[in-house]
C-alpha cells in the first residue's frame, strides 16, 4: 500500500511497535512454515507490465462499477475479524474510513462490533459470511446483515477448518464477550466454528435467505469458479486467504488469470492477497479482476491512526492507481487488459 513495498513495510513495523505481540502476530501471521504467506506479494512483483506511449493522460479515470456500486476507485476493503483488537473503535473507524475513502467494505462475520453499529458508519458494504456448525447462527447473521443495508454476502468457501498458525500463541486472546457479540446470547462456541459439509447448494441457500447476490470468496481454482457461478454466484473472489489457510496454496496473482478466464465474462472477478501498491492494482486488473480487496494494510492503518489512518491509507492506494495508468498509457478501467502484462519467461 502506498507508492512502494517498503513503504508497506515500514507501516508494518509500525504497528508491530503499537501492538501488543499476540495481537499482531494473529493478525500478520500464516500457517505452517508459512510459504503461501511470503510468495503473496513478491508474486505480484513478479509479473512485468507492457505500458502504451505517446497517450494523452493528462485525465486519468478510476472509476469502476462493481456488483451494481459505483466507486471512485477499484480497491475495496477485505473482511478482518476482531478489529477492536487493533484498536478500540475496530470495525467502527474503518468503515468510517472506507467511507471517506469512498471504498466498498466487506465485513467479517467475525466482527468485534455489532453489525447494526457498524452499518451505520459505512458506506456501500458486503458481509463475509462463514457456515457456521449451527445454521441458525449463520441464518440470523445474514438476516441482520441484510436487514442492516448489505448489498450482498460473501460466502468464504475455504475454511472447512482452520489452518494450523505457528504464531497463534495465545488461546485466550479472542474473549468470549468478543467472540460472540453478533450472537444469541448463551450460543455455543463449538457451534459457533465454521461447518466442515458446506457445499455449492450454500450458494443458493445464503441467496434465499437474504434476497441478496451471493460472491464466493476463497477460489483458486477455474474448475471451482465455473461450479460456483453454475451454482448461483454472482461474484468469484480469488484469494488464498492471506495465506492463514493450505499452506503452499497458490499465491492470487498465479490464480487469478485461470479463474478469470473460467468465467468468461459472466461474473465479476476481485481478488485479495499480497496487494500493497497502485501497480498492484494495475496488474490485478490486467490479469482480470474488476476490482481487489487489503487487507493487513488497513488493519496497521488502523492500529497506526485509526479511522483518519484507514481513510488515508486507502486514498493513497487509489491515487497510487491513478498514477499507475497514466504510466501505463490508460485513462479508464475499461482499457487495462492482459495486453498490459508479459508474457511469462520461460520455466515461469
Amino acid at each position: 500500500m502506498f507508492a512502494s513495498h517498503a513503504d508497506y513495510g515500514r507501516l508494518e513495523e509500525d504497528a508491530r511497535r503499537v501492538l501488543d505481540p499476540a495481537v499482531f502476530d494473529f493478525y500478520a501471521g500464516g500457517s505452517g512454515d508459512e510459504t503461501t504467506l511470503a510468495a503473496a506479494a513478491a508474486a505480484w512483483r513478479r509479473i512485468p507490465l507492457r505500458p502504451h506511449v505517446l497517450r494523452d493522460v493528462s485525465v486519468v479515470d478510476t472509476r469502476v462499477r462493481v456488483l451494481g456500486h459505483d466507486l471512485a476507485a477499484p480497491v475495496g476493503v477485505a473482511p478482518v475479524g476482531y478489529q477492536s483488537l487493533a484498536h478500540p473503535d475496530g470495525e467502527l473507524a474503518t468503515a468510517w474510513g472506507a467511507r471517506r475513502a469512498g471504498a466498498l467494505l466487506t465485513l467479517s462475520s467475525r466482527s468485534s462490533r455489532r453489525i447494526e453499529e457498524v452499518a451505520a458508519e459505512a458506506g456501500p458494504w458486503w458481509f463475509q459470511a462463514y457456515v457456521l456448525r449451527d445454521r441458525g447462527l449463520t441464518r440470523e447473521l445474514v438476516r441482520r446483515a441484510a436487514g442492516a443495508g448489505a448489498s450482498a454476502v460473501v460466502l468464504t468457501g475455504d475454511t472447512p477448518y482452520l489452518g494450523r498458525r505457528r504464531r497463534d500463541r495465545d488461546p485466550g486472546l479472542i474473549p468470549e464477550e468478543v467472540f460472540g457479540v453478533n450472537l444469541a446470547h448463551g450460543f455455543d462456541r463449538a457451534l459457533a466454528e465454521q461447518a466442515a459439509d458446506v457445499t455449492y447448494d450454500d450458494i443458493a441457500w445464503l441467496a434465499e435467505l437474504s434476497g441478496l447476490p451471493v460472491v464466493v470468496k476463497g477460489l483458486l481454482r477455474g474448475d471451482d469458479a465455473r461450479d460456483c457461478v453454475a451454482a448461483g454466484a454472482s461474484g468469484v473472489w480469488v484469494s488464498n486467504h492471506g495465506g492463514r489457510q493450505l499452506d503452499g496454496a497458490v499465491p492470487t496473482a498465479r490464480a487469478l488469470p485461470e479463474v478469470a478466464a473460467a468465467v468468461r465474462g459472466a461474473v465479476e472477478v476481485y481478488a485479495d492477497g499480497g496487494i500493497r501498491t497502485g501497480v498492484d492494482v494495475l496488474r490485478a486488473l490486467a490479469l482480470g479482476a474488476r476490482a481487489v480487496f487489503v487487507g493487513r494494510p488497513v488493519l496497521w492503518c488502523l492500529a497506526t491512526g485509526g479511522q483518519n489512518a484507514v481513510a488515508d491509507g486507502l486514498a493513497e492506494l487509489a491515487d497510487g492507481f491513478a498514477h499507475a495508468m497514466g504510466l501505463a498509457g490508460v485513462t479508464k478501467v475499461s482499457q487495462i487488459d492482459q495486453g498490459l502484462c508479459a508474457p511469462p519467461a520461460a520455466g515461469e
